[in-house]
């Protein structure tokens, strides 16, 4: 099996005071894919370059405590591709990908629009450019898994509030209608919901720090794992990890019947 992991992390630092290493070396994950480090590379302590031996690449942004992602991997990739267009959202620190074969495994940060109306035209903006990404890397021809926080809530069933939330980012009609073209014009699988497609509070993978929200489960399921149809078919199991916490979002993980290049008897 291989197994990959989606971690919103939420401070890389932070995280790390709250175990997030003894936890992932337990789970024996193959990939572990990081959002939302809050570090630049001089921030980074000799472990979290090498966590428990595993190889580690990080695409951090130029902005100082913001934003970020990375890779942990068993396997070293045969390449890494940091940012994925040279625009204004790759100084932001949201696309890193690695290459095992002929497989692909890219952490992906999307902006939220929630803290202001600018926030929420700079997502939009990078849908625009996101979506000819997508349709990139379908024609490639390789088998691909996007992991991350993707800010979005695509259905009803994925939040507890979504009568309330429909004019708020994360929950509007045109983000909604964007995924919806992902998987229904390009082809990606939303692995979990290909495994789970009428579990509701159970997926939920964040939730607000206001309020009583992590007590009383008003969540929103806004982490996903996106695949091509091939490896998507190959999953066999997911789960929302929610025994400890690491940061305000929960682990997504998910196993595929897949082998990496050299893992082979």
């Amino acid at each position: 099996m291989l197994r990959i992991i989606s971690l919103n992390l939420n401070g890389i630092r932070s995280a790390w005071s709250k175990n997030v290493l003894p936890w992932s070396v337990l789970q024996q994950a193959d990939i572990i894919c990081l959002q939302e480090l809050k570090a630049q590379i001089p921030d980074l302590s000799s472990e979290m370059l090498a966590p428990n031996g595993m190889y580690a690449v990080y695409h951090c942004a130029e902005k100082k405590g913001y934003s970020g992602v990375g890779i942990w991997s068993k396997n070293k990739p045969d390449r890494v591709i940091e940012g994925f267009d040279g625009g204004e959202f790759d100084t932001e620190g949201r696309y890193i990908q690695a290459d095992f074969g002929n497989l692909s495994v890219i952490s992906l940060y999307l902006p939220s629009g929630s803290s202001s109306p600018e926030r929420q035209e700079a997502k939009f903006r990078f849908l625009d450019v996101f979506f000819p990404k997508m349709q990139a890397l379908r024609a490639e021809g390789r088998e691909v898994v996007l992991c991350g926080d993707w800010n979005i809530a695509h259905h009803e069933i994925d939040l507890k509030n979504w009568k309330g939330n429909r004019k708020n980012s994360g929950f509007l009609p045109e983000e909604r209608a964007w995924l919806s073209r992902v998987f229904d014009e390009l082809g990606w699988v939303d692995v979990y919901r290909r495994l789970y497609p009428d579990v509701g509070e159970a997926s939920y993978t964040w939730w607000s720090n206001r309020g009583q929200a992590w007590a009383k489960n008003v969540g929103w399921r806004i982490d996903y794992q996106i695949a091509t149809p091939g490896i998507a078919a190959a999953a066999k199991e997911a789960a929302v990890y929610k025994a400890e916490r690491f940061s305000d979002h929960a682990p997504l993980i998910i196993d595929y019947e897949y082998l990496l290049p050299g893992d082979a008897n």
